[in-house]
């Protein structure tokens, strides 16, 4: 299967980083898990708010 991608990245969906607010334009390599990409590196990946979790109480 040839790639048919001619390079109009503007054409391309993007999202901002949860994180850092960065915009994060999509990826090849994000295809199958696109709705789940929420962080633009593993900087802001580590950077990321934690979650309470109420179960425990």
């Amino acid at each position: 299967m040839k790639n048919d991608f001619k390079g109009n990245k503007q054409s391309l969906p993007s999202k901002l980083c949860a994180v850092c607010g960065r915009t994060m334009t999509w990826r090849k390599a994000w295809a199958k898990n696109w709705d789940s990409v929420l962080y633009c590196s593993d900087a802001c990946r580590t950077k990321k708010p934690k979650q309470k979790n109420d179960a425990q109480t």
